[in-house]
């Protein structure tokens, strides 16, 4: 980015560079979208135009769930905030610009009391103390708050004062719920809980719809975002009465459920068990019948539906960061529904994976959508749309004539040059990509399978150069 077109915030949060939660902050937020329009047209444009990226009115304080990390300076002061990037240091917080006010003060004022009633603080290196961490989550249409204090043990003597203490603070707050969480783990909540106020959980309305939200569940942090998301992605899919959709990696039913108010019949399915539960608790409070739930893999899922001579018109799929895997692929392009609407949070694997799937498909519509603003992540919604049969018959060429731009496996030389390039700084030779493909057993193309003549010698690849390559192979999923 040249500095002719980089704009500083004068905005900016004093706790950015600290924090590092906030990637973007040294940018206007009109600058922000341009960042990330151009970012979407470099990864996704080769598939089809991206259209104009969807951005917020009022780009701050927009996350309904905060979660902080609690902990004492040398001096014994009480902190709570969250953990500089890269690390378990703890940067005190007690406002931030893109979280939800009402849960910044109830945490602030939970630190503040923790010295009257003699509650320490979880140390991670002596795993010695009580609190660990505090969530707090709110509904942006009822207005309703759940506080979760995260504990390292369920021993919590003085829990009938606090409670009351509390609620006197913040009469606001609907439920507070006790986490233990025992182990030394990254993971922020336990297995277990106790209710110690209210009944456990908050509702939220979301696009017409209501919906019940737990400690544990998955639920779009920006619900203003949220909505504009999804209703992208049902007006690309063009719901009627006669469709059958299928809603992979469901979580609690959000997107299965909006579209279940148009569709004929929709399947949710979804690996975690708790996330499905609550998914047909929702389904039974907003009385849709025309939506089911499975707990299972999505791509096993579909291709028992196929060897029963089943199908879906439409497949929605929604994966994590990671993107999608090749198995659920496979399976996509083996039950061939008539559309698919990709929903990203990831345009990286999202532009992995559209290489898969555009073998059979056509992107008819790219939208990112500002899900994160002041952050660098960009939600997207695609649109595919099956291709004719005479479409995705291919003749098979003499690969040793072709430039090593063209495919002769998952991912092209060249895609895999520019991801060592980018990731790892290091130039390498398509000779050297072949060498270490043959080490795998992978397919790899004449041209770069034999020395030029019979007593030429051929370079190998050195060490770092070919662990910057396996690491490629194992990104594009042509390798475990």
């Amino acid at each position: 980015m040249s500095k002719s077109t980089f704009r500083t915030n004068p905005d900016a949060c004093p706790l950015a560079k600290k924090c590092g939660g906030c990637q973007l902050q040294n940018m206007t937020y009109e600058r922000q979208l341009k960042w990330k329009q151009a970012r979407e047209e470099i990864l996704l444009g080769r598939f089809g135009r991206v259209g104009k990226i969807i951005g917020m009115d009022n780009p701050y304080h927009y996350r309904n769930k905060v979660q902080a990390a609690f902990g004492r300076t040398k001096g014994g002061k009480y902190i709570s905030g969250v953990y500089q990037s890269g690390t378990h240091r703890i940067v005190n917080v007690d406002s931030c610009m893109i979280e939800d006010e009402t849960a910044d003060s109830i945490t602030v004022d939970i630190r503040n009391m923790l010295p009257a009633f003699r509650i320490m603080t979880y140390d991670e290196d002596k795993r010695t103390g009580f609190l660990r961490h505090v969530l707090i989550r709110r509904g942006f249409t009822t207005g309703e708050v759940m506080a979760v204090l995260v504990a390292a043990d369920s021993y919590f003597p003085m829990k009938k004062k606090f409670t009351a203490a509390l609620l006197e603070r913040h009469p606001e707050i609907t439920t507070i719920v006790l986490n233990i969480n025992p182990k030394d783990t990254n993971l922020v909540l336990g297995d277990r809980e106790e209710v110690l106020y209210g009944k456990g959980y908050i509702e939220d309305e979301l696009c017409g719809l209501r919906f019940a939200i737990s400690p544990k569940s998955f639920y779009q942090i920006n619900p203003v975002q949220t909505e504009k998301l999804y209703a992208k992605a049902i007006e690309y899919a063009a719901l009627d009465k006669d469709t059958t959709v299928i809603d992979a990696y469901c979580g609690i039913g959000t997107i299965g459920l909006a579209a279940a108010k148009t569709a004929g019949q929709v399947i949710g399915v979804e690996l975690n068990r708790d996330a499905v539960h609550d998914a047909i608790s929702n389904a039974k409070r907003n009385s849709m019948k025309n939506i089911r739930f499975y707990c299972a893999d999505a791509g096993d899922f579909m291709d028992d539906m196929v060897t029963q001579g089943e199908r879906a018109d439409v497949v929605f799929m929604d994966p994590p960061r990671s993107g999608s895997s090749r198995k659920f692929i496979d399976s996509l392009l083996n039950m061939a529904p008539e559309k698919v609407v990709y929903i990203s949070c990831n345009p990286e694997t999202l532009a992995r994976d559209l290489r898969l799937i555009t073998k059979k498909y056509k992107v008819q519509k790219i939208t990112p959508v500002d899900m994160f603003p002041h952050t660098h992540h960009i939600e997207t919604v695609v649109l595919l749309v099956k291709l004719p049969p005479d479409d995705v018959i291919k003749v098979k060429p003499d690969v040793s004539e072709l430039p090593v731009s063209i495919h002769d496996g998952d991912a092209t030389y060249d895609e895999i040059k520019k991801y060592v390039l980018s990731h790892h700084g290091l130039k390498v030779s398509s000779l050297y990509i072949s060498q270490v493909k043959r080490k795998f057993g992978l397919k790899v193309t004449e041209a770069y399978n034999k020395p030029k003549s019979e007593n030429s010698h051929q370079p190998q690849c050195p060490p770092e150069k070919e662990k910057a390559i396996i690491n490629a192979l194992k990104y594009f999923k042509m390798i475990d």
